[in-house]
């Protein structure tokens, strides 16, 4: 072999054992492993697109809902994103451990008090899909 090969061999050997394993991936910082999440959780992706020139306005008052919801005894997943082409295009990615937990959630006072600003704000309703985990361990799916 060729001193050449050898050090490619090497340099891809010490890059591969740098990596992340995946299971140190599928974590988050506290150790929660989505294998974690039950069978049955309740997961649900919703979208909202803000007015023309309402979007930092809508973005203000959406923030302090991460803190908020995460806060929430059965919730078990909280993201808010914003589409990099379309500021102003929220997606929020939702896992509870139950549709009661849910629907729970959406009755809290700071899911009410963002409700209650939307037609002002928002193009438009928020259109929510829920959906069932698949490719969880824990699921057996």
């Amino acid at each position: 072999m060729s001193g050449k090969f050898l050090s490619r061999v090497m340099v891809a050997t010490m890059v591969a054992a740098a990596l992340p394993t995946p299971g140190a991936i599928a974590r988050d910082a506290d150790g929660v492993r989505y294998t974690a999440i039950p069978a049955d959780a309740y997961a649900v992706v919703a979208q909202i697109r803000a007015k023309p020139g309402k979007e930092d306005a809508l973005r203000a008052i959406t923030l302090p809902l991460v803190a908020q919801v995460r806060a929430e005894p059965n919730n078990l997943l909280y993201f808010l994103h914003e589409s990099r082409e379309t500021p102003g295009h929220f997606i929020f990615t939702e896992i509870f451990a139950s549709q009661t937990d849910f629907e729970a959630h959406n009755r809290t006072p700071h899911v009410q008090s963002w409700f209650a600003r939307l037609p002002e704000l928002a193009d438009g309703e928020i259109s929510v899909i829920r959906m069932g985990i698949l490719g969880n361990t824990a699921s057996g799916r």
